[in-house]
């Protein structure tokens, strides 16, 4: 949903009710995630997917017929043999999606979401689905000590005791930036499964630290920016390092790199990029971010360059599983010359490391083309 908020925000804004498909169960192949969304607006205006194409026109008017009722509904969709291309998914998977209507009147617990997701706060929906209580009933979760944006509207599932219940599971998941189905009594009960809720969590987008301010960073940042990261550059030396040559990242940073790394907040989703591939600035570098929490650390280089790197890294005290986290020459084999090739092969390997994908062609391979857990987004 973050990607189509802008427009949903502004609906709502002019108290102009929406119809919200949402993505709340998989399985097998499906082609989107648990929290993909869809809209149906003013005039007929549709942003976003849920399945990329396959089902969209069956939830266009499902969101109509919504939109109409003011009753929220669940549908399953799957591959059909009579009529796959008329409402079926035609990859064999399976998505249950939670559509609903959405205004200032229906869901006061919207504003205040929209706008801590539009801020970069984190925060989680917590929706009711299916049970007792009522269907499409939300409920907006932030951290723990963390009030709510304005005027505090959290809004409520029906009861104080599944509104408690499920504040604190929503914690939980935001704190792991996880979305999910989970099950309770209609009170809040744990080990009933009468209530079907699900927690749609907005964690602040993940960190890509790019470090060096050559043409292939432009080319990385763009890629990291189209990806959803929010895009740092950073190099030594002022008069390259500007918001004018890289216009994708979020901030330009002129300060040696390890002094930068040094102070700034890293995570389990960080990606960092070493591009200098000089070793002033890449070994001190290297040192700092080896020995700190991220998703992925890649460095430029030749092999010669690698070697001599790894060896400098080792006198510096780093231990072999330190170093074992390096990707270094970074990317994927794809034959890469120019900046933006390279850029390619550099997101390519990040995608392959955050769902654990082999990086060969799918002709190449059998199963399931996203295994469970790593339906891609």
């Amino acid at each position: 949903m973050r990607e189509i908020l802008p427009a949903l925000s502004r609906w709502y804004a002019q108290g102009s009710p929406f119809g919200l498909a949402t993505v709340v169960a998989v399985s097998r192949s499906a082609p989107r995630d648990p929290g993909a969304a869809m809209a149906v607006g003013p005039g007929d205006e549709v942003v976003g997917s849920v399945s990329g194409g396959c089902v969209e026109g069956a939830v266009f008017e499902l969101a109509r017929e919504v939109l109409e009722s003011g009753e929220a509904r669940l549908e399953t969709f799957g591959f059909s043999d009579e009529d796959a291309f008329a409402v079926g998914l035609t990859c064999g998977g399976e998505i249950t999606v939670l559509v609903r209507r959405v205004s200032p009147g229906d869901d006061p617990a919207f504003g205040p979401l929209a706008r801590s997701v539009a801020a970069g706060r984190p925060v989680t929906l917590a929706t009711v689905t299916d049970g007792p209580a009522r269907r499409g009933a939300s409920l907006a979760v932030w951290p723990a000590g963390e009030a709510a944006p304005d005027d505090g509207v959290h809004g409520t599932l029906g009861t104080s005791g599944l509104d408690v219940a499920v504040s604190a599971d929503a914690q939980g998941e935001l704190a792991q930036g996880a979305s999910e189905l989970r099950h309770y009594g209609p009170h809040g009960e744990r080990r009933e499964d009468t209530v079907a809720v699900f927690l749609h969590s907005f964690a602040p987008p993940p960190r890509m630290l790019v470090f060096g301010a050559i043409d292939y960073a432009a080319a990385v940042a763009r890629i990291g920016d189209f990806l959803g990261y929010r895009v740092t550059v950073c190099d030594a030396r002022p008069v390259f390092a500007t918001p004018q040559r890289f216009p994708a990242a979020v901030e330009v940073v002129a300060e040696w790199p390890h002094v930068y790394l040094a102070g700034t907040t890293t995570d389990e989703r960080t990606v960092i990029c070493v591009l200098t591939h000089d070793p002033k600035f890449d070994v001190p570098l290297l040192e700092e971010a080896l020995r700190r929490p991220a998703a992925y650390i890649g460095a430029m280089g030749s092999r010669r360059t690698h070697e001599d790197r790894t060896a400098r890294l080792r006198e510096a005290g780093l231990s072999a599983g330190e170093l074992a986290r390096l990707r270094s020459p970074l990317g994927l084999d794809l034959g890469a010359r120019t900046p933006d090739e390279v850029a390619v092969s550099v997101a390519a390997e990040i995608v392959a490391l955050r769902w654990g994908g082999s990086g060969a062609p799918l002709t190449a391979t059998a199963g399931a083309i996203h295994p469970p857990g790593t339906v891609s987004r």
